[in-house]
């Protein structure tokens, strides 16, 4: 999948038209690593506060035709960090034409078609012949975490178990977000930067393009898309200041800790 594949036409929808269309509930199911929540998906169009609480996760064993989940709050909710004009292109163009592409890979395949997000992506991982199904169906797993993976008023240190397990992991929160910088830093092109928990303890990895940890059984806590869609709009060529930005300000904690399980 292409940067120019991912942004193509998107048979005349409108960003409104799009959100207006997700479906509550269709979000991410539950296979080896905990779902992004959809359980807010009804206000994601609107420019109302959200709470500081997110609502708990909810679990789906959604098949296909898979449909673009809603955002977790309105497309204004990250400003100035994150603007709506990232999310118009971002999330109502490249996500929504990573759903449309899956969608029209898998029509004809009744056993693909009949698997929820995690089970299809775990089954055509490392298969070359269906490089393109994995692809897509990856990126709208992993942009549907990433939503989930910011909020509101989010960022700074963490508390409760999801800081008991950074210290003990990386010694204190300040280790952490050095090597979850430069995981991000160094990820050459395109790519994600996660915060997962493997074996009990936490680890920062990266992956390139589509790849997710999650297609080898990870449990993912958090994710930042470091593709140049993701953050050009708002900080052109200065990533570091994009993975500053998403630490100091968006980082939805709360989220990481259900994750935990």
């Amino acid at each position: 999948m292409t940067h120019s594949q991912a942004s193509g036409p998107q048979h005349g929808l409108s960003r409104r038209d799009v959100v207006a269309g997700a479906v509550a509930g269709a979000g991410l199911a539950a296979v080896g690593c905990s779902s992004p929540s959809s359980s807010s998906a009804a206000a994601s169009n609107t420019n109302q506060p959200q709470p500081s609480q997110p609502t708990p996760t909810i679990m789906t064993t959604q098949a296909a035709p898979h449909v673009l989940p809603a955002l977790p709050y309105a497309d204004t909710a990250l400003e100035p960090v994150m603007s709506a004009k990232t999310f118009s292109f971002h999330y109502a163009k490249h996500h929504k034409a990573y759903v449309d592409n899956l969608n029209n890979l898998i029509k004809d395949n009744a056993e693909l078609s009949a698997m929820s997000l995690e089970a299809l992506i775990k089954k055509v991982a490392g298969d070359s012949t269906k490089a393109g199904v994995f692809n897509n169906a990856a990126q709208v797993w992993n942009h549907t975490f990433f939503w989930n993976s910011m909020r509101p008023g989010g960022g700074g240190a963490p508390k409760g178990r999801i800081a008991d397990k950074i210290n003990a992991s990386f010694g204190d929160f300040e280790k952490f977000k050095a090597a979850f910088s430069d995981a991000a830093k160094t990820q050459f092109g395109s790519g994600w930067a996660w915060l997962i928990e493997d074996g009990g303890k936490l680890a920062v990895v990266k992956t390139p393009n589509a790849e997710t940890p999650m297609a080898q059984g990870k449990k993912c806590l958090l994710t930042l898309d470091v593709w140049e869609h993701a953050y050009y709009l708002d900080f052109q060529n200065r990533r570091p200041d994009f993975i500053t930005a998403y630490l100091d300000k968006l980082v939805n904690w709360e989220f990481a800790e259900k994750n935990l399980g």
